[in-house]
């Protein structure tokens, strides 16, 4: 035998026995999909026809040409029938015009063979009629490639790319190979010899096609070990050809020191791929690469991510989110549980305490000072660290020091894994021993990466809205208490005019009697205070009162001041009805004629007037002779809390006072000038006008 025929034996037995196998895989594999068998039966119809082409190929004749070429086009519809079945979905009623199509192809071929079989023409004439119809079909195969790779969704693709590539490079082979074959008429011709490893070839891309898509119902997978020395090996091999490469030429035109130059770049060449090989490092870079390219991977994304955010999201507050973080987290890597820190910045020292627990003892704590070795190297890194693999390796993490408390107090530990926001590291999650034995490699890392980083990202939210709802509570508190201590120190002043003038009139009946109403006021307003800290409701609700009656209580108690005050209510503003609190109606309006009073000297005058303003509203007019305040202060200050021009002031009466009348629908206008005085109107929408002669 030649050569060439020697090669094309051993070519068709590689064929027979790859394709062989692989057809029992995939039988093995099969679950009853209709896309899965029909692959099934395209596989096994080329292991048989790679028989016929061995048989063809030890015992060359027509006989053995013509069961070949019977058998290719049996394995030719196999594959045919097998696109056809994928593109049924997107051709609808079309995938019958390329049966017709095929049809006719194979009749070509089949009246070559039985032409051929029965001599009616000649060897030549049939065969040439035989690779036309082979020559057909690969333009077939090419058209229904095309058709599939471009009808799919763009996210289906991806999955039938490797089958699009291995099938279309075959038919291209094909019709190189029967173009030439046809135009120069021979049986036996090198591409014809070394087509079965060539088709060898494609059984890689098909059987990735099969493993990501489910819906062929064919249950395949390859060891990871086994991608991982085949891919070593081929690199390997292909390194040493480039490098044989190489060298042939530099002993050919090297001259004297061709050989010699040629041996130094083998010995270097080989010592180079013995240090590749043995480099741990450089094995797992491929094992990773391996494994994200060639497998499918070994999470759910989208399941996990759905639980993942599902379980966050169900949390009500900073404990039980810190307990959904730790559940989250240890869910991804079958844990039982952990514990979390977070940083606490209460006291002098910033330290990490423990906030939630999941499965863990509630008396077990421990609490990290920030700037030791573990915060310092998560901060830096933001490495999850396996203590496995620390206490087996620790130079794989350089620089760290655990804690004492983590061995004594934390015997099962198993992952730090940080928590880091965009303030940095806010804290981290030890998890317990895996329940199962469970390998954490780059998926897994990826994976819990991603997750610390929404958890902290919720953790961080969750912080803030609390720190926010604590700071408005104590706004409020402090609020509250500016105001209570404004009521307080007006309180105060009143008793202290009693006291002061207790002494030149304590003997008088009707000091006395004012005394005595005086205190039982204050009394009143200091019970209504002690209710509004308690946090119940105002014993004052809002009622229509006069307000003719509410301007003469407040002159009846600023009446013993100095200067004197001047009350100024017309006879057809006697009956003004007003709906408000009482009490603190009396309260704000007092505050205005109380500003008033000690704004203006003793020789001074204030005024308080009631007018009509408008239809259905009602103004009270406080005006004063006394020291007046800037148009500026007016404008930008004096409206605003904390604002004030006396000395003891607090800058509350008057923001209540512009809160209050708001709340009422009114509201307040200041017209001021320095050493002139001060007009203050008050303006509130009018209830009702009582006829005269009726009171409150």
């Amino acid at each position: 035998m030649s050569d060439l025929t020697d090669f094309a034996i051993w070519g068709y037995v590689l064929t027979a026995l790859v394709y062989g196998g692989f057809a029992l895989y995939l039988y093995a594999a099969w679950r009853g999909a209709a896309v899965g068998g029909w692959l099934l039966l395209a596989v096994t119809l080329s292991c048989v026809w790679a028989l016929g082409c061995l048989w063809y190929s030890k015992r060359p004749s027509t006989m053995t040409f013509l069961w070949s070429s019977v058998l290719d086009m049996l394995r030719g519809g196999s594959w045919f029938a097998f696109l056809l079945v994928l593109l049924h979905p997107l051709l609808g009623d079309g995938w019958k015009r390329f049966l017709v199509v095929g049809i006719i192809v194979f009749g070509v071929q089949l009246t070559g063979g039985v032409c051929l079989g029965l001599a009616l023409i000649s060897d030549e004439r049939a065969a040439r009629l035989i690779f036309a119809g082979s020559l057909a079909g690969a333009v077939l195969g090419l058209v229904l490639i095309e058709q599939l790779y471009l009808g799919v969704p763009s996210d289906v693709r991806r999955t039938l790319k490797p089958l699009c590539m291995g099938l279309g490079a075959a038919y291209v082979y094909e019709l190189y190979m029967f173009s030439d074959a046809f135009l120069f008429w021979s049986k036996v011709s090198p591409t014809w010899a070394v087509r079965g490893p060539a088709y060898v070839l494609i059984i890689p891309l098909v059987a990735i096609s099969g493993a990501r898509n489910p819906s062929w119902s064919l249950r395949m997978a390859l060891s990871r070990e086994a991608a991982f020395h085949t891919t070593s090996l081929g690199l390997s091999g292909l390194y040493l050809l480039a490098v044989s490469g190489i060298g042939f030429y530099v002993r050919k035109y090297g001259g004297e020191w061709g050989q010699a130059l040629q041996t130094v770049m083998l010995f270097a060449a080989l010592l180079l791929l013995a240090v590749l090989m043995s480099s741990s490092a450089q094995r797992a870079k491929l094992r990773v690469f391996i494994s994200k390219h060639l497998f499918p991977y070994r999470y759910d994304y989208r399941a996990e991510w759905l639980r993942f955010t599902r379980s966050l999201s169900s949390a009500d507050g900073q404990s039980n989110l810190g307990q959904s973080v730790i559940t989250a987290l240890a869910n991804l890597v079958e844990s039982p549980g952990g514990a979390l820190w977070l940083q606490d910045n209460a006291g002098e020292n910033v330290s990490f305490t423990v906030q939630a627990r999941v499965s863990l003892p509630t008396q077990v704590e421990a609490t990290e000072p920030d700037g030791s070795s573990l915060v310092n190297f998560m901060r830096k890194r933001g490495w999850i660290i396996n203590l496995e693999e620390f206490r087996r390796s620790p130079e794989n993490y350089p620089g760290l020091i655990l804690p004492d408390w983590l061995a004594s107090r934390f015997p099962d530990a198993w992952l730090l894994i940080p928590l880091i926001g965009g303030a940095g590291l806010i804290g981290f999650v030890l998890l317990s021993t895996p329940r199962t034995r469970f390998e954490i490699d780059w998926e897994v890392l990826d994976l819990l990466k991603t997750a610390q980083h929404q958890a902290a990202s919720d953790l961080e939210r969750t912080l803030a809205a609390e720190g926010l709802l604590e700071a408005r509570k104590f706004e409020s508190f402090n609020r509250m208490t500016a105001f209570v201590v404004h009521d307080l120190k007006n309180l105060v002043a009143q008793l202290t005019l009693v006291l002061r003038n207790a002494a030149r009139h304590k003997n008088n009946p009707e000091f006395q009697a004012d005394m005595l109403e005086t205190v039982a006021h204050v009394e009143a307003k200091m019970r209504e205070l002690m209710t509004q800290l308690q946090g119940k409701r105002s014993i004052d609700p809002p009622r229509v009162l006069n307000l003719a009656k509410a301007l003469e209580n407040i002159y009846y108690v600023k009446q013993g001041q100095h200067p004197l005050m001047e009350l100024n209510i017309p006879s057809d503003c006697g009956t003004f009805m007003v709906q408000a609190h009482p009490e603190r109606l009396e309260r704000v309006i007092g505050h205005i004629v109380q500003n008033a009073i000690e704004a203006t000297p003793e020789d001074g005058k204030v005024q308080i007037s009631l007018e009509l303003s408008g239809l259905d509203r009602v103004r009270v007019v406080v005006l004063d002779t006394g020291c007046g305040m800037s148009d500026d202060f007016v404008r930008e200050h004096l409206s605003r809390p904390f604002q004030t021009t006396k000395s003891s002031g607090m800058g509350i009466g008057v923001y209540e006072t512009s809160q209050y009348v708001r709340e009422l629908g009114g509201g307040v206008i200041y017209e001021s000038s320095k050493g002139v005085g001060t007009r203050v109107a008050i303006e509130l929408p009018l209830h009702t006008r009582l006829d005269p002669g009726h009171g409150e």
